[in-house]
Order: structure tokens, then sequence, then C-alpha cells
């Protein structure tokens, strides 16, 4: 196989992975306090992180070290906390509508990447963002006469990752992503433990087969999502995470029961074309930043 195969392959299972987890999140999530789960599954995330930042060509030391350190803790502070709420929203409001909701997170990011990271964004993908949010409103109906205020759980989950993803971008200018990845596990595990343990509950016996699978999930999810990004473009990778909210979403009616009405289909699709558009406008224009600034033949 070639690498873009094999890069292809590996997002590919890492989504359809990330979208197992999901379905667990929601079984545990339903059982237990989101924040008991999510400090279980933490657990393993940071001695998942730990172990690879020991095999790092730069030892654990090189990757602990840190020119931004704050911003890094805060990083994994805010997502560990996402994911509580993402475990919350799942169990109350339910995976097809979570996850409809979380697709616009392209739409958010490119918004708050104008006042936090200076980047400019042209008429196409505000364009772009307008038919999206349109999308997000067929979604969630505010107008019916029935509307559910549960929704906004997963708006708020959405923005939380929106300003998590610009905070990641923040990073990269200054730190490698080995060292991001490992703020992200043990910052977010060292933070949920402190308020985890006044959650514990005690846990079946095969509920605790279905907490080991969230933390394997986990950790097989993120390793061949790195591969994935080492092997492919970001523009290819991101996209794919609409594969994953395809999957929750068959799974949220055909395992869970969930419904899924006419305007969530159609917003849910809209919301994913836009996103992939603006994913893949902001991919186009950093490929020709550096064209423009170094023309061709400039040493």
């Amino acid at each position: 196989m070639t690498p873009r195969s094999i890069g292809l392959l590996c997002a590919l299972s890492a989504v359809t992975i990330f979208s197992m987890q999901d379905g667990i999140s929601k079984h545990l999530g339903t059982a237990y306090p989101p924040i008991f789960v999510t400090m279980i599954r933490y657990w393993a995330f940071a001695g998942f992180a730990l172990f690879l930042a020991g095999r790092s060509p730069v030892g654990l030391k090189g990757v602990v070290t840190a020119n931004r350190p704050w911003l890094q803790i805060a990083r994994g502070v805010l997502l560990v906390t996402q994911i509580v709420v993402s475990i919350f929203s799942f169990a109350r409001v339910g995976l097809a509508p979570t996850h409809t909701i979380f697709a616009a997170t392209p739409l958010v990011v490119a918004c708050l990447s104008v006042p936090f990271l200076g980047e400019r964004v042209g008429w196409r993908r505000w364009a772009a963002i307008g038919i999206g949010f349109i999308g997000i409103l067929l979604i969630i109906n505010p107008l019916q006469a029935t509307f559910d205020t549960k929704i906004i759980i997963p708006i708020v989950g959405t923005l939380m990752f929106a300003v998590y993803s610009i905070m990641t971008r923040l990073a990269s200018r200054t730190d490698t992503p080995d060292t991001a990845f490992f703020y992200t596990g043990v910052a977010g595990a060292l933070a949920i433990t402190f308020v985890g343990p006044f959650y514990w509950t005690q846990i079946t016996l095969a509920d605790w087969f279905w907490m080991i699978a969230l933390c394997i999930t986990g950790m097989s999810g993120h390793y061949l999502l790195i591969r994935a990004y080492d092997l492919l473009d970001a523009v290819v990778v991101q996209p794919m995470s609409y594969i994953q909210t395809v999957i929750v979403c068959l799974m949220g009616v055909f395992l869970f029961g969930e419904v899924m009405t006419v305007n969530m289909i159609a917003g849910c699709t809209i919301v994913i074309a836009a996103g992939i558009f603006t994913i893949w406008r902001e991919a186009r224009l950093a490929r020709a930043a550096p064209a423009a600034i170094d023309p061709p033949g400039t040493p």
C-alpha cells in the first residue's frame, strides 16, 4: 500500500473508532455521572500521552518543555470540560441531535479565527458560514411550538470545542504537536481528577467492559489519527470527521431509537457541505500564501 492509502485507512479507522466511542459514551453517560466517565477515560488518555512522550526522539523532558505552558494547560482543561459536556449531551439530548450541531464546529472556528488569530476570511467563506448557520437553524428549529431548550447543551459544546481549536492553533505557532498532545492528555487528567472522585460510582461488571472499551477506543483512535496526519494533509483528514457525524447519527437512530426529522437531515446536509467548503477554502489559501510571499525562483 502507498503512504497515502495507509493514511486514508488510518483516518477512516479513526473516525469509525471515535463513532463507537461516542456510542459507548452515551451508554455510560446515561448510567453514570459524565464527569466520572470522563475521568476514567482521561486516566487512560494521560497514560497513553506519557507513553508516547517517553518514546519521542527528544524524550519526556523535551516534550514537556513548552514555550507557552499556560496556554497548553488551558487547552487541556478546556477539552476535558468539553468532553464532559459532550457525554452529558449524548445522554440527555441524543447522539444524532448532538452531532448534527457539532458539525458546525469548522464554521465557528472560521468566525473566531478573525479576531483571535488575525486571519482574513473572504466573502466565499463568509457566505459558506452564513449558509451553514441557516442549516443550524433548520436543525434546532427554534420556531416550533415544542422547542427543546436542551439543544443549548450541544451548542455550548460546539462553542467550547471551537475555542479549543483556536487555542490549539495559537499553541502550534510556538510548540510541537507532541507537546500539545502531551498537555492535552495530562493537563486534562490532572484537572478532572480534582473533581471526578466526588462523583465516584460503583460500576457493574458488565459496564467495566464498556469502560475499558471506552479507554481502548480513545487511545487507538488518537493513535490512528496521529498517523493519518503524519501521512496526509490536514485538508484530506479534517473533512473525514463528517463521516463520524453520519455514522453516529445512524447509531443514534438504529441502536438507541432516536429520531432524525426531515429538517435535521436537511440542516445537517447543509452544515456538512458548508463545513467541507470552509476547510477546503482555508487549506487552498494557506497553500497559496507562501507562493505569494516567495515567488518561483526565490532562494
